[in-house]
């Protein structure tokens, strides 16, 4: 299929909301052969919502593959992944190299504590060793905010962020659109609630963009200290309590203090948070009766989130962690040139 060049994405927020409004009306949908997708997958903001939504259909039908007996398929034969990770991981990382594994891919992971830059090498002169291999695809997640979008200027191999500081996390927003889309049969005219660290969550920015971008309504939730200024300019509706938040939501998703971002320091203690913000069976209970919960990982149980809501039957955070190695199936299949309306025949 054809590739599209697109620019990278700044790493700030957008001064307005049209990054986030420019679809959600299936009536004018291109054909899945007419959409061409981008070199890279820096973040959401770059995408547009078709370009979503083919993500989205791509990852149904790995998400069918990868519930046959036997899962590979030789779609990435020959091609290369590298994963580098320089910060902690279990569900990314771990999803990224199944998703490879499963497509045939030869992949290679590297985590900081194992690569040179702990001897000081810089994260350019790393990318460029490890392009001097001829690597087809990088996958990076870095504390930095905008290193996705940095290496996809200096490296010819086709990048993908995998989660830049309080940035952007673009696999995630699509695997949360994935879920909500199986679990409800479309994200178009959902009103959906996200609570907690807004302010330094890269999960956070990159949900608003995405959901937006395919009709969905987003409020956020936060108290001050925690909601960044700039929220409402995404066209969000900010609440600084949960409740009023909750009421008639068909989505609500949990975000974690970030801690090693700062987050912690502006609350008085975890306890008094979860009195103010965790969310209970009581408070769900303000939404609609067939809400689904959602949270990214890792859960703070007792924090942002009661264990029996997390493991309750309206829970669908299992059901993300296993759409989200479809979507990064899908994601490095598309980056890899293939060809979105003959996935099965990759089978």
């Amino acid at each position: 299929m054809g590739v599209t060049t697109m620019d990278p994405t700044t790493t700030t927020l957008p001064d307005d909301a049209t990054a986030a409004s420019d679809g959600g009306s299936a009536a004018s949908e291109p054909a899945a052969e007419d959409v061409t997708f981008p070199e890279n997958l820096v973040g959401i903001r770059t995408l547009e919502a078709d370009q979503i939504r083919l993500v989205l259909d791509t990852a149904e039908h790995f998400r069918a593959i990868s519930e046959r007996p036997i899962k590979k398929v030789p779609a990435l034969r020959g091609k290369t992944v590298v994963n580098l990770f320089f910060e902690p991981s279990t569900r990314t990382r771990t999803s990224f190299e199944i998703a490879g594994k499963r497509l045939s891919a030869d992949v290679q992971s590297i985590s900081a504590s194992t690569s040179s830059v702990v001897k000081g090498e810089t994260l350019l002169d790393t990318a460029r060793n490890i392009e001097a291999m001829l690597p087809d695809i990088l996958v990076i997640r870095h504390a930095s905010a905008g290193a996705a979008d940095f290496l996809a200027k200096h490296c010819s191999a086709a990048v993908v962020n995998a989660g830049d500081g309080a940035h952007e996390h673009p696999t995630q927003a699509l695997l949360d659109a994935l879920t909500i889309q199986r679990s409800k049969g479309t994200v178009a005219g959902l009103r959906v609630v996200i609570v907690g660290d807004i302010g330094h969550s890269r999960v956070a920015r990159s949900n608003i963009l995405c959901l937006r971008k395919l009709g969905a309504e987003v409020a956020v939730a936060a108290p001050p200290t925690l909601m960044p200024a700039e929220a409402e300019a995404l066209g969000v509706t900010v609440h600084h309590r949960i409740e009023p938040a909750l009421e008639g939501a068909d989505v609500v998703m949990m975000l974690r203090i970030q801690v090693e971002r700062g987050g912690k320091l502006n609350v008085p203690s975890t306890a008094e948070y979860f009195k103010l913000f965790g969310l209970t069976e009581r408070r769900l209970g303000l939404a609609r009766d067939d809400a689904i919960v959602m949270h990214p990982g890792p859960m703070n149980r007792g924090v942002e989130i009661a264990s029996d809501v997390a493991d309750g039957p309206r829970s669908v955070i299992l059901e993300q962690v296993t759409n989200g190695l479809a979507v990064r199936m899908a994601i490095l299949y598309l980056l890899a040139g293939g060809n979105p309306t003959n996935v099965e025949s990759t089978a």
